[in-house]
């Protein structure tokens, strides 16, 4: 059980820190998190096999967050929720949650379940889409759509702006954006800068003032979710002419 990773997603502190302590004795590694902000960095950084969401979370729907995480790498999921009525359950189960634990529960019943969900366990399938709403990543013909239109992006842009939309809004830092999205070492965070730019020049309404993906100053690169979610048309007439290339061209899996 020692390789199998963990993360608790709970607002309780009390119950949060109960539960890890239980699942560290049976030898798993755990690693807490008591929002949806606090998720998402330790889900990006540890890639758990199994996620134990809280339904009810400080900052926002663990619903959606969910969702969210059924489109990353597929995690398993374990929704904890004192809602206990047919339709709350089977909303869960629909966003992605493999099993569904309402509260108040037993510690016994609770590590079964997590038990017998590690069980179940398969070699994980990377998604071979992801939908962004106004943004669609095809992973496995390496394209992108971005509000209608292919977008004609060289193998390194495609890498960088997949690692950057997974993220899911969360900064990232060159050196981070280097290890994720570069297939060898490269010890210059000044690519990430000259390759953003690049990008922006395809995928920004005016790449002199990026609205999609952001500059963290002191931290790193953003992607605006908000812009994504929001679905805001933009004028044809006034987007870069890259933008408007329908080629389908092959390009070489770098990772």
């Amino acid at each position: 059980m020692g390789s199998v990773c963990i993360e608790i997603v709970e607002g309780n502190p009390h119950l949060r820190s109960l539960l890890g302590w239980h699942l560290q004795q049976l030898d798993y590694r755990v690693h807490q998190a008591a929002s949806i902000y606090q998720a998402r960095e330790v889900f990006l950084s540890h890639q758990p096999t199994l996620v134990i969401l809280d339904a009810d979370l400080p900052d926002g729907d663990g619903i959606e967050f969910c969702r969210w995480l059924h489109r990353q790498q597929q995690p398993l999921i374990l929704m904890l929720s004192a809602r206990n009525n047919e339709a709350d359950i089977v909303a869960g189960l629909k966003a992605g949650a493999d099993d569904y634990l309402c509260k108040p529960f037993g510690m016994q019943e609770f590590l079964a379940r997590v038990e017998v969900l590690i069980r179940r366990k398969r070699t994980p399938v990377a998604p071979a889409y992801l939908d962004y709403g106004s943004l669609q990543i095809d992973l496995v013909q390496r394209r992108v759509r971005f509000q209608g239109e292919f977008i004609d992006l060289t193998p390194q842009e495609f890498s960088l702006l997949y690692v950057l939309a997974q993220a899911g809004g969360v900064p990232l830092s060159r050196s981070e954006l280097l290890r994720r999205a570069w297939p060898d070492a490269i010890d210059n965070p000044r690519t990430i800068d000259t390759h953003v730019l690049s990008l922006r020049k395809k995928v920004e309404l005016d790449p002199r003032q990026p609205s999609l993906i952001q500059t963290i100053r002191n931290v790193g690169y953003r992607f605006n979710m908000e812009i994504l979610n929001a679905n805001i048309p933009q004028s044809p007439t006034k987007l870069p002419k890259e933008r408007f290339s329908n080629q389908r061209s092959t390009l070489s899996t770098q990772r």
